[in-house]
């Protein structure tokens, strides 16, 4: 099926698990893929393609490797695999965003799919591979179209602008990394292919942040990855509105909660499910959710070298209380700031239910008595 028409000329198609963008004239070409990667200016079309085979099995493969098994893809897609270059990804091709941004007469537009929410990384996270024969599925894919022509090195700065956009979207999201306790700047298998229009009679000899066109990349793309982020896996500010999830990256789960809860309930202990149910609704307390968002943040800022570690715990010990009072918990003994900064929040969480739930068994025993 048609899935939009560009301003280029070019028509973006929806088939065999994949969209596939066919040129209708010249266009320069910049891709991050394995497959025919680099820059070319014969190419008559590019893709981008789902890999899954179902929930937990690996990407689909059709030879032995990730190059071979790309050109198997174009040529099953009607391509000529020496004159295209294609993604492999593990999002669906119907949770994809395509969003476009114009100024004059200038366009440019942003196809985008993609998660994080299992490969989400932060540059600098430990890696897991020094030199491997094959090629992931990638994660936030991105093809990038832009109604102008470029000499090489924009389209490769084009490139450049592209990535701060993905990124800056993935920062205003809060995404974790899952490799490490920072936020996410992208997956560990990303890829991009940036196209300019040869035959545009518009030049453009700037695409950073400070030309339009380097604007225009910023708005579409950004807008692109979140849209592709909400429609594959739920990621949006409402569901990161949640304090038990932005604490999952620094180890603070519902897992972790339940293992010292366990220690200090004594013989009122709920079972675990009550357990996260009293968790979930103590920490959907209004009031405490800035107020740990800003704990969080301290705690960033520290990390980053930004704050001294005297003046952190200092700052976060008010809030602690701050967040014991929100609770309204009986006691502040125990709360107070210890060497882990994390374990800290955790003891108070867990503070809050071993007392909420005394509070439940007095009630209940008070109305019995009566």
């Amino acid at each position: 099926m048609e899935l939009a028409r560009l301003t280029t000329g070019d028509v973006a198609y929806h088939y065999d698990k994949s969209i596939v963008l066919v040129f209708s004239g010249r266009r320069k070409v910049l891709s991050t893929s394995l497959y025919n990667g680099g820059y070319h200016e014969d190419f008559e079309a590019v893709f981008n393609r789902d890999m899954t085979q179902g929930s937990g099995m690996p990407c689909e493969s059709f030879a032995p490797t990730y190059v071979e098994s790309m050109k198997i893809v174009a040529e099953r897609l009607g391509l000529a695999p020496e004159l295209t270059s294609g993604m492999g990804t593990a999002a669906h091709m119907e949770n994809a965003s395509i969003v476009s941004r114009s100024y004059k007469e200038l366009t440019v537009t942003a196809i985008v799919t993609g998660g994080v929410e299992t490969n989400g990384g932060r540059v600098g996270d430990p890696a897991s591979y020094y030199k491997t024969a094959e090629k992931k599925c990638g994660t936030i894919n991105i093809m990038l179209v832009i109604d102008a022509d470029l000499p090489p090195g924009i389209l490769a700065r084009a490139l450049v602008t592209c990535t701060e956009a993905k990124t800056a979207a993935l920062q205003e999201l809060m995404a974790p990394s899952r490799y490490s306790t920072g936020l996410a700047t992208g997956s560990g298998t990303d890829q991009t292919i940036v196209v300019a229009n040869s035959e545009s009679p518009l030049f453009f000899e700037g695409a950073g942040k400070h030309s339009k066109l380097g604007e225009l990349i910023g708005l579409a793309v950004m807008a692109a990855v979140k849209e592709a982020l909400k429609r594959q896996s739920g990621l949006t500010p409402a569901q990161q509105h949640d304090l038990l999830r932005r604490l999952r990256r620094f180890g603070v789960t519902e897992e972790a909660l339940w293992q010292r809860y366990k220690e200090e309930a004594g013989a009122n202990a709920l079972i675990k499910a009550q357990f996260i149910a009293a968790l979930e609704k103590m920490t959907a307390v209004p009031a405490l959710f800035p107020l740990g968002v800003l704990f969080i943040h301290l705690y960033d800022e520290h990390l980053w070298g930004l704050l001294e570690k005297e003046e952190t715990w200092e700052a976060a010990e008010k809030l602690l209380k701050e967040m014991a009072a929100a609770l309204r918990l009986k006691t502040q003994e125990g709360m107070l700031m210890q060497e882990d900064y994390m374990e800290s929040l955790a003891m108070l969480l867990v503070r809050a239910v071993v007392e909420r739930a005394a509070r439940a068994v007095s009630e209940e025993t008070d109305a019995d008595d009566a």
